[in-house]
């Protein structure tokens, strides 16, 4: 294994100083090491980061591999300065046992480039009937901890409160995709001011917050762990706000294009822009700003979602929702939070990796730690080109938009997988 001397870097914002990562760990921290055996890497300028972790990604295989793979994913992931992602349980055949949860724990072993963890279905095929193999995927080689319906709400209550007292026993988490269908029938995008003039049907933001308050309610009863997906609205905040405040179990997410974008983005009718839940308003984006720097919400989470080209190149009420996000959220959280490292590193690696429970991730480099870190070098700027994506697809909304910072390396236990920008392997 090779040794790597990063020198005069910033770790987590702090003075300039040396790191030697050895045998695939963090063996020194100082100013003016030296180590003879080690490849040199210029840290001058930039910022050492744990590597970061994603709590919610759709690497579609199985079943959608001309959309993504694991691989693809992996890298696109690697390049956006991860070194874990939780993957989603809606490919084809659904994660629902344990046999296709270990299949792409596997592939992600595989690619060797970010520890990919798989989340499990909560119901057999996400069609909220009755509970999926949960005790058999938590025993599995893949060790599943989260599971989640993700782009289905388990609506039925009942159904629910069963899963959150079935993960109890082993302290696992259920990861809500809060949307009462009920209440979205049909829906296009925001119900609001813009719907209303495109003439297109709103999703309002109740159907969200009735669902996450539901929810907090059903976790408190039986004592047990829930995590909340893409939170939305300013809202659902206030719910997530006062069940915190009252001891209840609960975790959420906001995804960088929630952070930045409104439902205006709509008025172009251009499918790159229709997600779920959908794109809000400005307010929205402001209390969900707010909310991610007072801790309310826990992580930025990508919920990236690569699509064909057949898949989203079409009309809008045709286009399947969602964006990519892997190798864009680091410049988004540095633009919305701008260098508040700690916060960054909070949100995006600490946190995300504790509520995962993934050993050796989200620790800060320090002798003895794992060395799974990434290189930022923030006083760069890039135009983000769709081509140059390493994902297998294109829908990003952040097309030719240039966004501050650049991924320079990310180290995955030691080992580079991202060096000078680029991908190793």
């Amino acid at each position: 294994m090779t040794a790597y001397l990063i020198t005069s870097v910033s770790v987590v914002g702090a003075a300039p100083t040396d790191l030697l990562i050895r045998d695939g760990v963090v063996a020194e921290v100082g100013p003016g090491l030296t180590a003879p055996d080690a490849t040199v890497v210029d840290g001058t300028g930039l910022v050492a980061l744990p590597g970061l972790v994603d709590l919610h990604t759709h690497l579609r295989e199985p079943g959608r591999e001309d959309a993504e793979t694991v691989e693809s994913g992996s890298r696109a992931a690697a390049l956006g300065g991860y070194t874990a992602v939780c993957a989603m349980a809606n490919t084809s055949p659904v994660a629902d046992t344990a046999g296709v949860v270990e299949q792409v724990w596997r592939l992600g072993r595989e690619a060797s480039l970010v520890d990919v963890q798989p989340i499990g279905a909560v119901t057999v095929g996400l069609a909220g009937e009755r509970l999926a193999e949960l005790g058999a995927m938590a025993d599995s080689a893949a060790r599943v901890r989260i599971f989640s319906d993700d782009g289905h709400c388990v609506a039925d209550p009942k159904l629910m409160r069963r899963a959150l007292e079935y993960v109890k026993a082993f302290d696992g988490i259920i990861a809500q995709h809060a949307e009462e269908p009920r209440l979205t029938e049909g829906a296009q995008m925001h119900e609001g001011e813009v719907s209303t003039r495109l003439g297109l049907i709103g999703w309002p933001a109740v159907a969200e917050e009735a669902i996450i308050a539901r929810d907090v309610l059903l976790t408190e009863h039986v004592g047990s762990r829930l995590h909340v997906c893409h939170v939305s609205t300013a809202g659902s905040v206030e719910v997530l706000r006062q069940a915190k405040a009252r001891g209840v179990r609960v975790t959420a997410e906001v995804t960088p294009h929630h952070l930045l974008l409104t439902d205006e983005r709509a008025e172009s009718y251009d499918p790159v822009f229709k997600v779920n839940p959908p794109l809000r308003t400005a307010s929205d984006v402001t209390a969900l700003r707010a909310a991610l720097a007072d801790g309310v919400i826990d992580v930025i989470a990508t919920d990236h979602a690569p699509h064909s080209v057949e898949d989203k190149e079409c009309e809008w009420a045709y286009a399947r929702p969602g964006m990519l996000g892997l190798e864009t959220a680091l410049s988004i959280a540095l633009d919305v939070l701008g260098p508040e490292w700690d916060l960054i590193a909070e949100r995006m690696s600490r946190t995300p990796a504790r509520i995962a429970g993934l050993t050796g991730h989200g620790a800060d480099p320090a002798p003895g730690v794992p060395a799974n870190l990434t290189l930022i070098d923030p006083a760069a700027r890039r135009t983000i080109e769709p081509a140059e994506l390493a994902s297998r697809s294109r829908n990003t909304p952040y097309a030719r938009m240039t966004l501050p910072g650049r991924i320079v390396a990310t180290f995955l236990r030691g080992e580079p997988t991202v060096l000078d920008g680029k991908a190793v392997k």
